[in-house]
């Protein structure tokens, strides 16, 4: 058994606090490192760490930290190098940083996944829109927490946006073009995963004109019970969103399980939509980042987090048997 400490490397001031309330109840020595303000010696040969926990989240250039989201790759693969345990490690992080590249791992797999172009420079956008059916979303290849996406309803509007110099391609200088297609039933599928398996999945029902989907933001369920909500930022603000337990088809578990296999995503959600025109299931986004669903008891009748502290006991050593 190791002596060592959890490392759990994070950004947001909220986010994990249900993880490490369960942490502290079960006496899990962890330690905290800030991945806004980090740094580390390259030459060093260990590291004080039973396991490293990366809970780096793309999304950090919306709070003044966009400097954690490369260097938290770059710590990753050293921190690999060394031999530590990493849950969502540096191949998984980088997968949560691209969504072409979640694309191209789609293709490979041979699933579906709206259709889409990806452009780098504003100039292409309306080209690579008119090889779509409209509307058109615009969606900034690092994104998290919905930030980035722009939606199109006609040729005219984006082409009046690139005109004006209104679309913007985020951080890394690369964004998708991808069909917007109307959901079916009015919401999303996103599916969590625990060591490569189905874990839960939720239905979210997006506010009007909302692209954030953090299920620990819901405000309540489907039949207007209010959540209990403490997972997220300022205590979950009022979204307007609302979601619900389900089970997706043995089909779709067993696609997500090959995602997140394939991605080397330890913990992680995977969204997909069924589009209403056609009634077929398409996946659109590979999360390597998660935020539980707020009051999971009462959603999908277990705490997650404790499923997710037993894992990190056995990857980082602390406990002998084997992961449920």
């Amino acid at each position: 058994m190791s002596l060592f400490p959890i490392a759990v490397l994070h950004e947001h001031p909220d986010w994990f606090r249900p993880l490490f309330a369960e942490l502290d109840a079960r006496g899990v020595p962890y330690v905290r490192l800030d991945a806004a303000a980090h740094a580390y010696n390259p030459g060093e040969t260990s590291l004080p760490y039973s396991a490293v926990f990366n809970r780096a989240s793309p999304s950090a250039y919306l709070r003044g930290n966009g400097s954690s989201i490369f260097s938290t790759l770059h710590w990753l693969r050293h921190v690999d190098r060394l031999g530590i345990p990493v849950v969502n490690n540096a191949a998984a992080y980088a997968l949560e940083l691209s969504k072409a590249s979640q694309l191209d791992l789609l293709a490979s797999l041979g699933l579906p996944f709206p259709a889409s172009r990806v452009i780098n420079h504003a100039s292409r956008a309306e080209e690579a829109a008119s090889q779509l059916r409209f509307p058109v979303l615009v969606k900034a290849n690092i994104g998290g927490s919905g930030a980035g996406i722009v939606r199109y309803d006609t040729p005219e509007a984006l082409r009046d946006a690139v005109a004006r110099g209104e679309v913007e391609l985020g951080v890394d200088g690369t964004a998708l073009v991808q069909e917007s297609a109307p959901l079916r039933n009015g919401h999303i599928t996103r599916v969590e995963t625990l060591g490569g398996k189905f874990l839960y999945a939720i239905n979210v029902f997006p506010a009007v004109g909302s692209f954030d989907l953090c299920p620990a933001d819901a405000c309540q369920t489907t039949n207007g019970v209010e959540l209990v909500r403490g997972a997220c930022a300022i205590d979950a603000p009022k979204t307007g969103m609302r979601v619900e337990g389900t089970r997706p088809s043995d089909q779709i578990i067993s696609q997500v399980e090959r995602i997140s296999q394939a991605a080397g995503i330890d913990v992680g959600g995977i969204e997909f939509l069924v589009d209403d025109r056609d009634g077929k299931h398409y996946f659109y986004d590979v999360n390597a980042l998660s935020n539980f669903v707020a009051d999971a008891p009462n959603v999908v009748g277990f705490d997650p987090f404790a499923r997710l502290v037993d894992y990190l006991e056995v990857r980082a050593g602390l406990i002998g048997a084997g992961v449920p």
